[in-house]
């Protein structure tokens, strides 16, 4: 007996990926894009899992559930009603028509908190895509579900305090994270191993992003709500760079080739974005988050360091061909990375002479 690890159902099928039967997969239809698997009934029965990754989340189970007990012991309850400067608002009058000097916030500022906090609302589609990767059993299941209850305080406090200090235009936030929710646009990593680097990286850059966009805020309480959700970010960001760091002791060779899609085709998952482009020139152009700060920051502490891309060992043909355009992206990625520091204290300089 078989369960398919699309259905979850018992089938004595046996898919071959994007291979035909003559029967009908109880997935639905004769065409079957996952294998089904030889599994006892029982906790897969019903995962979303595709069959290749399921040895490998059962191996690193322990280590999961490890790292959520360390998570949940380390982490401090908080309270987002308790950050929102609720004494600053007012009512909105029907004929309201918002203007960017009721803020008094640098443009590239409210593009960082436009594009943060919509980022932030996609929620329902990363828990769809993780709970896909990792399931819903065991410590992956529970890590799934603490991880968005987490997420969720996020989009909560950012918008209440954008609201009620009217940070940007309510009824452009509102149709932005329409057409974003809407869209469902985000990036869905093909693999368990390529879904931990990837959020480790995304996570990373997530916390950096808040913390900078915080910092260039010329206000107390928009810092301390900021500064609060990147240490979500940043506890979110340690539990995938380790479980990322078992997978890659687990299987070098299969971590390096999902290191160098995700590092080569790296997006933050908000392309969905109204005007998206367009805002991130502006985030990037104040120095909040561009490719400066995600090759110093992120490629080399992470990549090249902590998960030692250049020194791992027991790759086969495929790994090492993999590492080898990885590192050499790196390389490139620290050219523009170094040309962009250059202007930018260029023009620091220039504008202190100024």
């Amino acid at each position: 007996m078989y369960i398919c690890s699309v259905s979850g159902l018992e089938t004595a099928w046996i898919g071959v990926k994007k291979g035909v039967s003559n029967d009908m997969c109880p997935s639905g239809g004769p065409f079957c894009w996952y294998q089904c698997i030889s599994l006892p009934l029982g906790r897969y029965a019903g995962m979303m899992v595709i069959s290749s990754d399921i040895a490998l989340l059962a191996e690193l189970e322990p280590e999961a559930e490890r790292l959520l007990n360390h998570h949940i012991a380390v982490t401090k309850e908080w309270h987002p009603h308790t950050l929102v400067p609720w004494s600053r608002g007012e009512d909105f009058e029907p004929d309201y028509e918002w203007s960017p000097e009721e803020a008094n916030i640098p443009e590239d500022v409210r593009s960082a908190l436009y594009l943060n906090l919509l980022t932030e609302d996609n929620l329902p589609y990363y828990f769809r895509d993780i709970e896909r990767m990792f399931g819903r059993d065991g410590a992956w299941g529970e890590w799934v579900r603490r991880w968005t209850a987490e997420e969720g305080r996020h989009a909560t406090v950012i918008r209440d305090y954008m609201t009620i200090t009217r940070a940007v235009d309510p009824v452009e936030l509102e149709r932005g994270r329409m057409a974003q929710v809407m869209g469902g646009k985000v990036p869905e990593p093909p693999s368990a191993v390529d879904g931990l680097v990837y959020v480790a990286l995304q996570e990373l850059a997530t916390r950096i992003s808040h913390r900078n966009t915080g910092a260039q805020l010329e206000d107390r309480a928009g810092y301390d709500i900021l500064r609060r959700v990147a240490a979500d970010e940043n506890h979110h960001f340690l539990f995938y760079r380790d479980m990322a760091q078992a997978a890659i002791e687990y299987g070098p060779s299969e971590a390096a080739q999902a290191i160098e899609r995700q590092v080569t085709t790296f997006a933050m998952p908000g392309e969905g974005i109204p005007d998206f482009y367009e805002h991130s020139k502006r985030v990037a152009r104040s120095g909040i988050y561009d490719l400066a700060n995600h090759h110093e920051q992120i490629l080399e502490p992470i990549v090249m360091k902590y998960w030692n891309l250049p020194g791992l060992t027991g790759l086969n043909a495929e790994g090492e061909q993999a590492r080898e355009r990885t590192i050499a992206y790196i390389n490139k990625s620290k050219r523009v990375a170094d040309r962009i520091v250059a202007r930018r204290e260029e023009a620091a300089a220039n504008a202190e002479k100024g």
